[in-house]
């Protein structure tokens, strides 16, 4: 039996991807699950499984191909003929630990020494010829600067041209440019991916009506805490960020307001409140930033998180996300890093109801008890939509973050 599967969504926002490496060959039989294709957005390359077992009858689309979501990417033949498969392991690149949202990145780990017998994943095929890998904001960014890519050394995976080689050579002044054209400005249509994510941002700040509360956090004692657990942690593993703690702080003060928690069916005018934490980390990655989820993240504790947030940074800067990965977040958490200057008004993710941005700690005069003493103090700036979140409850929830970041040997009972 004939059976076409189409590109699913991947991603929020995401209507299209480039055809990067096909893992299957016309003729090949595939079990369930088992890796088709990988396709590369502007927010990560993920890896896109079989749903049924059978035979491969067509694949759609060359590698540098553009697929669009919902669009018929490979053709199967389902029926009793097909020939059955048995999905081969699946090998993941080592888990990353992810940067410190506001603290250097720990030094990195070993990686783990492979089996006698263990094979290295092949490396991806070289392009077609003439074709350059980059993702669409890759080529706009080079299209603005005037940059041919072709004589763009990349980086990345199989050559491919990341944002961060072109950044670097337009800050060097050194990019090879185009040939200049008769006109002295150029105009760049918003396609694709981009213009979705446009649609998205000016959606959000249209619909929800955004109002922002900053308020500072000593965070003083967490420095302290943090320094003590990573010098007694066990030899080769790695360091706790101060990510986990912030989670954790962000999880308590869900359970408290839960209507923080939800998310908007503007259709139907309705809040649906989630009885359930999974919370977003905006993840820097090559290739731009990602919001991976944690799911279930009130069930692990604060070294639990650290893994987990290791592991989805890890395959994020690999371009290997999971599709479920980016989906079905309750909550997000945004962050500049070393970066993350005073503090920011971050936007919401339609369609949640709320946004905490974290910035960077640094050595702060403040006052206490009369004198005027030097803390590690850091700045958090919550975007909530003031139609279902009014200013004393989005105040409240950010409070009792506050009151635990501030306090952090509330987590200590968790850290095992």
């Amino acid at each position: 039996m004939r059976y076409e599967f189409k590109l699913p969504d991947i991603g929020e926002g995401v209507i299209e991807g480039e055809i990067t490496r096909w893992l299957v060959k016309e003729g090949d039989p595939v079990a369930a699950d088992q890796p088709l294709v990988e396709v590369m957005t502007d927010k990560a390359t993920v890896v896109i499984p079989s749903p049924k077992a059978g035979r491969v009858l067509e694949r759609r689309g060359e590698e540098g191909a553009t697929a669009k979501v919902h669009e018929t990417l490979v053709v199967l033949d389902v029926g009793e003929g097909a020939a059955a498969a048995k999905a081969p392991p699946v090998e993941r690149p080592p888990a990353a630990v992810a940067p410190p949202p506001m603290d250097k990145p720990p030094a990195p780990v070993p990686p783990l020494a492979s089996k006698p017998e263990a094979r290295a994943p092949a490396p991806p095929p070289a392009p077609p010829a003439g074709h350059v890998r980059a993702t669409p904001v890759t080529r706009r960014i080079a299209a603005e600067h005037g940059l041919d890519l072709s004589t763009v050394e990349g980086s990345g995976p199989g050559g491919r041209v990341l944002k961060s080689d072109v950044m670097a050579l337009v800050g060097a002044g050194a990019a090879p440019r185009l040939p200049a054209g008769p006109e002295e400005i150029e105009r760049i249509p918003l396609r694709g991916v981009r213009k979705k994510i446009a649609e998205n941002m000016q959606r959000s700040k249209r619909t929800a009506a955004h109002f922002t509360f900053v308020e500072q956090v000593d965070c003083t004692r967490l420095v302290e805490v943090r320094r003590r657990i990573n010098e007694a942690r066990p030899e080769g593993t790695p360091k706790v960020s101060f990510l986990p703690f912030i989670v954790k702080a962000v999880i308590e003060g869900l359970r408290r307001y839960p209507a923080l928690n939800a998310s908007v069916d503007d259709e139907k005018g309705e809040l649906i409140l989630k009885h359930f934490y999974n919370v977003g980390v905006a993840a820097a990655t090559p290739e731009g930033l990602i919001v991976p989820v944690i799911h279930g993240a009130d069930r692990m504790s604060v070294r639990g998180l650290a893994e987990e947030i290791g592991r989805l940074a890890g395959e994020a800067r690999a371009g290997r996300s999971r599709l479920e990965d980016l989906r079905g977040g309750t909550f997000t958490i945004t962050s500049l890093g070393e970066l993350g200057g005073l503090f920011a008004t971050p936007i919401i993710n339609h369609p949640e109801v709320a946004i905490l941005g974290i910035h960077r700690i640094r050595p702060t005069p403040v006052v206490r008890d009369g004198q005027i003493v030097v803390r590690d103090v850091m700045h958090v700036a919550c975007a909530f939509d003031h139609r279902v979140i009014d200013g004393a409850l989005g105040a409240q929830f950010t409070y009792e973050v506050i009151r635990y970041l501030e306090n952090p040997e509330l987590f200590l009972l968790e850290l095992s």
